[in-house]
């Protein structure tokens, strides 16, 4: 069963926030790359192409870990960690349409790929932390 989810985990989660993917290798080494996130209830999703790297890394390996941080105050974050327990088919771009609508506001671009999937991730560590900091570069 997915840990249940703050609201403070599931605002980030919601919001066009970039999450940060750590799948494992096949010699063991992290494998980390910025992706898009949304939610289904207090499960993460993922859209991809199953055939790329970070899809032969969870098929071999179901565990990850996401760090995610607000789009508007780098300082606000949550951490994740857990397992894919349902890889999803999306040949028809439903989930990176909703994906796309949220981070870029329109449909997904590219409509032509071979293998779309979305990875369902049931979190068993999901971690809120606000830093006191002020994001001011250059101030």
């Amino acid at each position: 069963m997915a840990k249940e989810l703050n609201d403070d985990v599931k605002r980030l989660l919601d919001g066009p926030n970039f999450a940060h993917l750590a799948t494992l290798m096949a010699d063991g080494s992290p494998k980390v790359e910025p992706t898009w996130i949304s939610r289904d209830g207090n499960l993460v999703l993922i859209a991809t192409d199953s055939r790329g790297i970070k899809g032969q890394n969870i098929a071999r390996d179901s565990r990850v870990a996401l760090s995610v941080t607000s789009f508007d105050d780098p300082y606000e974050q949550v951490l994740i960690r857990g397992v894919v327990i349902e890889t999803r088919d999306d040949n028809g771009l439903e989930v990176l349409d909703s994906l796309s609508r949220q981070y870029i506001g329109c449909e997904f671009p590219r409509r032509k790929w071979s293998s779309r999937v979305v990875y369902v991730i049931e979190p068993s560590v999901a971690r809120y932390y606000q830093s006191p900091l002020e994001h001011s570069p250059g101030a």
